[in-house]
């Protein structure tokens, strides 16, 4: 009797052992898949986070380099109207110089002296501002006298400061020397240049 009762004590010892190693495995299993669980989402966090400060740099970069650009690009063209005022200023400069000079009135004469030879240029008017006619009437009268028997007149206009317009015909052809035109017109003629100059130089 006392025999089976030492062997069911061993057998409950040794039941209780294996429940406990049982249950034993069984927490660490399960300790040990919520550890693997852990890492693994640490590790993507990481991931996630590392792929999205690279993302945020390349558009951080990106953004810096295109402001770098458009920068540029506005230094440039704030460049390029800077010189073309000036190019502008220079040109209207000499324009008003020459035409406050007696190069006007040659430059009217020779213009006027290559339309009058023309066959079909009748009627030619000369049309200056008032200030301009009154320096430059007794000079042009003299130089064109025996063209002004042939129709060349000579009119006041105001609406334009400097230079001169000539009519033909009775109006019915029309070019325009005014200060003006002849600064619009060289200013357009040289912006190009200019341009192609800068950029050689870039």
């Amino acid at each position: 009797m006392e025999i089976k009762l030492q062997e069911l004590i061993e057998q409950i010892k040794k039941d209780g052992v294996a429940t406990a190693e049982a249950e034993a495995k069984t927490i660490v299993d399960a300790a040990k898949e919520e550890a693997e669980k852990i890492v693994a989402d640490a590790k993507a966090q990481a991931e996630k986070i590392l792929a999205d400060a690279k993302t945020e740099n390349e558009r951080m970069t990106k953004s810096s380099e295109d402001a770098i650009r458009q920068a540029g690009r506005n230094l440039l063209i704030s460049f390029r109207e800077s010189v073309t005022r000036e190019l502008k200023s220079i040109t209207s400069e000499n324009v008003s110089a020459v035409y406050s000079s007696e190069a006007l009135s040659k430059l009217i004469i020779s213009i006027v002296e290559c339309w009058a030879n023309k066959p079909d240029a009748e009627d030619i008017a000369v049309i200056l501002n008032t200030e301009d006619l009154k320096r430059l009437e007794e000079t042009l009268l003299s130089a064109l006298k025996e063209k002004m028997l042939n129709g060349v007149t000579l009119k006041a206009n105001d609406n334009f400061d400097g230079g001169f317009r000539i009519a033909v015909n009775n109006g019915s052809a029309y070019y325009d020397y005014s200060a003006d035109a002849v600064v619009d017109m060289l200013s357009n003629y040289l912006s190009p240049k200019v341009s192609e100059l800068l950029k050689e130089a870039e």
